[in-house]
């Protein structure tokens, strides 16, 4: 007990010196530094608030399907991050899929949610493997980078969450995410607060 005490109070004072050198460094602040700070800030928001926009000009934000086959390599082109949904008309288990992706298309205008009819682009299917359906397909800056098989990894249930798939989804950086990738939602509210431990990138292999 005594060990742990003097481990904590180790710690402790670490995290005031790293404390103390912030509020150091902020007191010695000039005007000039604080200009400077103000317009890196301007810069920056000028920056994302361009990006949306073009996010937006490629129809991000929305989630609507392909007309045909070859409408997939002009997209992957124009945008860096793409969510694809393999589907099949006859599949009850697509409108599941598509209920929860047309949520996330809206929220992650960042990455561009499509989907295509795995029948009529036998080609893709073929080269992308879609052997079974669904299959959500993730391409980043035009590599395909995972695939999400079925629902075996959103629970193995057909009333999974939105949430679910977005932390399935977001496994490598395809979406932006501030979640903690190491643990399902369902089973982050049923552990306490700190015990989870972040990991290393791509929890799901990349293909």
């Amino acid at each position: 007990a005594l060990l742990l005490r003097k481990k904590l109070m180790n710690v402790t004072k670490i995290v005031e010196k790293q404390v103390d050198a912030v509020i150091e460094q902020i007191d010695n602040l000039d005007v000039n530094d604080l200009e400077q700070l103000r317009l890196n800030r301007i810069k920056e928001l000028q920056k994302q608030e361009e990006k949306r926009k073009i996010w937006l000009s490629n129809d991000h934000g929305k989630y609507e399907e392909l007309a045909e086959e070859k409408m997939f390599f002009d997209i992957i082109k124009k945008s860096e991050n793409v969510v694809i949904h393999f589907y099949t008309s006859n599949s009850p288990r697509c409108l599941i899929v598509d209920k929860h992706l047309k949520i996330l298309a809206q929220k992650h205008i960042e990455t561009r949610f499509t989907k295509l009819n795995a029948e009529k682009c036998p080609f893709l299917s073929e080269n992308l493997k879609i052997k079974t359906i669904p299959s959500i397909v993730l391409v980043q800056n035009s590599i395909m980078i995972d695939k999400i098989v079925g629902f075996t990894q959103l629970g193995n249930r057909d009333d999974f969450t939105t949430d679910m798939l977005e932390w399935r989804i977001a496994q490598n950086k395809i979406i932006n995410y501030e979640g903690d990738l190491s643990t399902p939602p369902y089973l982050q509210e049923k552990q306490p607060k700190g015990s989870g431990k972040k990991i290393r990138d791509g929890t799901f292999n990349r293909d």
